[in-house]
Parts: structure tokens; sequence; C-alpha cells
């Protein structure tokens, strides 16, 4: 058998007609139809929310900022503090009850509370949905990888096959 027998012929038919140990490697379009095509999981996210769900991530996204804390710490600082030691005549909210910014506090929390856990769990659906896309990719990776691996392989043991026809043939020639 020559050489480019070896060489120029279809994978499919040297496998089956040569024993090797990987008969049945997928080919491209095989693994391509077993794994459907992925698509962009943010971009699908984002169009499926409704304005008020938009609204509820807005929040949770500018409520647990840094930028926010600071407006509050500052907010809270001022009225205290003005409360506390302005003149007497100009507190609005005596010290030591504070009892409108309690009030105003309270309300702040008590209406942001239930938008930010809305966010939360909007963003607890989008983070499931891109784990499991990535566990998809991981699989059609691994998938791709082995198929890879089994042509390597088939392809070490035709490598070695035509040394060894090769060899046979530069041996019966020299004798």
């Amino acid at each position: 058998m020559c050489i480019s027998s070896f060489i120029f012929v279809e994978p499919k038919r040297v496998l089956k007609n040569r024993n090797m140990k990987h008969q049945s490697i997928p080919s491209f379009s095989e693994i391509k139809e077993n794994h459907k095509p992925f698509m962009n999981i943010n971009q699908q996210h984002r169009e499926r929310l409704s304005k008020v769900n938009k609204l509820a991530l807005w929040i949770t996204n500018h409520v647990g900022s840094m930028g926010f804390f600071f407006i509050i710490f500052c907010w809270t600082v001022i009225w205290l503090s003005w409360n506390t030691l302005a003149p007497k005549d100009m507190m609005f909210d005596p010290y030591p009850a504070f009892v409108l910014w309690l009030f105003i506090s309270n309300m702040v929390q008590i209406f942001l509370m239930p938008l930010i856990m809305v966010g939360q769990n909007l963003q607890s659906k989008h983070s499931e949905l891109r784990a499991e896309q990535d566990f998809e990719i991981n699989k059609k990776a691994e998938t791709e990888i082995e198929t890879i691996l089994m042509h390597m392989e088939n392809q070490n043991e035709l490598m070695l096959k035509i040394l060894n026809h090769l060899e046979s043939n530069s041996n019966t020639s020299k004798s």
C-alpha cells in the first residue's frame, strides 16, 4: 500500500479500514448539530425585563453603592449636627429623640427594602442563567477537546503504521 493512500483518504474511511483505537469519532458538523448555538444571555436578560424590573435593578445597583452611602451618611451627620448644635429656636427635630429623622429614615428603608429584594432576585436569576450557559459551553468544549484527542491518538497510530511500513520496505529493499 502506498503512502498517499494513508494521507489522502477521508478520516472515516481510514478509521473503518484500519483497526484504530477510536472507531467512531464525531465530526465537526456532528458536534455542531448536537450543541445548539449560544446566544448572548446578558442581552436576552435585558430584553426580557419590564420597566418596573429595570427600575428595581437600577435602584438596587445605585443604593448598593458607596455614593449612596456617602449621601445618607452626610445627610445624617448634617441633620443630627444641626439639631444638636444649632440655636434652640432653629432646631426643627430636637435632641435626643430626633423623631422626624427616625421617621424619614424608616420610610426610606421601608420603600427601598422591597425594591432592593426584587432587584437582587432579578440579579440572582441572571446569575443562574449565566451559570447554566457557562456549564453548556464547558460541556461543548470538553466534547471538542475529547474529539481532538481521539483524532490525535488515531493520527499517532497511523503515523506509526506508516513508519513501520516504510521501515519494513527499506529493510526489504536493503536485503
